[in-house]
């Protein structure tokens, strides 16, 4: 699909480029983007959360000279929008990562590779002229993790983003009826019902197959084994538990700032500042963990009352709309994560389509600030919105 496509004034918000990627992608594909754990009640919830709130703008200011620059981790950015860690980003268009880096780069903004990444970190840092932070599973154990960090640090990884809530991986529903399973023990039998699929969208089969197919993991490079097979991540998840405790060989390895994703609660807040964290991201994983927790917009100003002065807050999960990340803003977060939002301009386009997604989030955005009476990110407040009742009602504090 060309640029011209996903440009086109029928591709006007998030949705259209969640409908393109549903129509290019093969279902398994699709819904691995999509899907959540269980029935799916936290990944809803992430988003009506938003819906919940509500505006309370300033009129009759001049706001001619807005603008949706900010700082994060001192890094300036055009706007309060880094590209999540996404996982298999490979699958959706080939060379994936390196496509989307690059798109954040041009767009100024911060791109975080997942270890989960089909591409060499190596390739995916040179591919961006922007800023890249490097997200860090502990698959393979602690020298093996080493290794990795090593060659994130050469490579110019500018943070590391260290994700807690994997103890296992979540049960998603939608994967398993998929049969993902069956497909990547490749047996002929049990994996012949799930193929037609991928042969209903040939074009997308022919650029998977001219990228080399099912992809290893090459930055987890295993001993003696080389980089970590599809199959084998579930069952090295289950073994590479991240513990508080790992902070402080993971902050000796990395001397650099390190970010904790995947904080629900005051208490691990608390946990996660006293660890040194120079940033911490308010995250359920999109919904793909554990089914049934509260939506992150939801936690939100727990959890930066519980930070406080010492660490830059930052939320994941839900953003669709630029009018999510002023929610998001006025509730007291630095900045925000968005991963579906461009990995379905990804699979709906490649570059062109995560270019789109960005260009979606950020006109919204400008629009939210002058209509709400802001000239910039930090006039943003808790006066400029009203949260329901039933929502805990913890006092909302400034951005740090």
């Amino acid at each position: 699909m060309s640029r011209a496509a996903v440009a086109s004034p029928h591709v006007i918000n998030i949705a259209d480029l969640r409908r393109l990627a549903r129509r290019r992608l093969p279902r398994a594909v699709f819904d691995y983007i999509d899907g959540g754990a269980d029935r799916e009640i936290t990944l809803r919830d992430n988003c009506d959360a938003f819906d919940e709130v509500a505006f309370r703008p300033r009129c009759a200011v001049p706001v001619s000279g807005c603008t949706p620059k900010t700082t994060v981790l001192g890094t300036e950015v055009a706007m309060p929008l880094l590209l999540a860690p996404v996982g298999s980003s490979r699958l959706f268009f080939p060379r994936g990562e390196e496509v989307a880096a690059r798109e954040a780069g041009e767009a100024g903004l911060i791109y975080i590779l997942s270890t989960l990444s089909g591409c060499r970190l190596e390739d995916v840092k040179q591919a961006t002229r922007g800023t890249a932070w490097y997200q860090l599973y502990l698959l393979g154990g602690r020298t093996v993790a080493e290794g990795t960090i090593a060659r994130a640090r050469a490579a110019g990884f500018r943070a590391l983003v260290v994700t807690i809530d994997t103890a296992v991986s979540g049960f998603r529903e939608r994967d398993a009826r998929n049969g993902i399973k069956e497909l990547l023990t490749k047996h002929p039998v049990t994996a012949f019902p799930y193929v037609w699929q991928f042969a209903a969208r040939p074009r997308w089969l022919l650029g998977f197959l001219r990228d080399g197919g099912l992809m290893k993991f090459p930055n987890v490079v295993l001993p003696d084994e080389g980089p970590m097979l599809y199959a084998d991540v579930g069952t090295a998840l289950e073994q590479s538990t991240v513990t508080w405790d790992d902070l402080t060989w993971i902050r000796q390895a990395w001397e650099g700032p390190i970010v904790v994703k995947g904080i629900h609660t005051a208490e691990d807040a608390h946990i996660a500042v006293d660890h040194g964290a120079e940033a911490i991201v308010v995250s359920n994983h999109g919904g793909r963990q554990l089914d049934g927790v509260h939506a992150t917009l939801r936690m939100l100003p727990e959890v930066v009352a519980a930070a406080g002065d010492r660490t830059e807050v930052l939320l994941d999960g839900g953003i669709r709309r630029g009018s999510d990340i002023a929610k998001a803003l006025a509730l007291g977060a630095k900045a925000v994560l968005a991963g579906r939002a461009y990995a379905y301009g990804l699979g709906a386009a490649g570059g062109p389509g995560v270019a789109r997604a960005i260009d979606i989030l950020r006109t919204d955005f400008v629009r939210t600030l002058k209509l709400l009476g802001c000239q910039s990110v930090d006039e943003l407040g808790a006066s400029h919105l009203e949260r329901p009742g039933h929502w805990p009602q913890t006092e909302i504090r400034p951005r740090r």
